[in-house]
């Protein structure tokens, strides 16, 4: 009663018609918007090690630069 045997092709058909008018009408391919424009990425920090201040030979106050100005 019911045991038909059934053809993909009309099904498809019908489905895909609505599908062909808007590209008629739309133009192919389909007019999408482009994209968003993606966020540049976070610079990573570099850790900046102080260096050790160098002691030096003792001077005299007397003999040191900037005291003379």
């Amino acid at each position: 009663m019911l045991k038909q045997k059934l053809n993909w092709k009309r099904p498809l058909f019908y489905v895909l018609l609505p599908i062909f008018f808007v590209m008629a009408f739309l133009g192919f391919p389909l007019p999408v918007a482009p994209p968003p424009a993606t966020k540049p990425a976070q610079e990573q920090a570099v850790v900046v090690k102080k260096k050790k201040k160098r002691v030096g030979p003792l001077v005299r106050k007397e003999d040191r630069r900037d005291d003379a100005s």
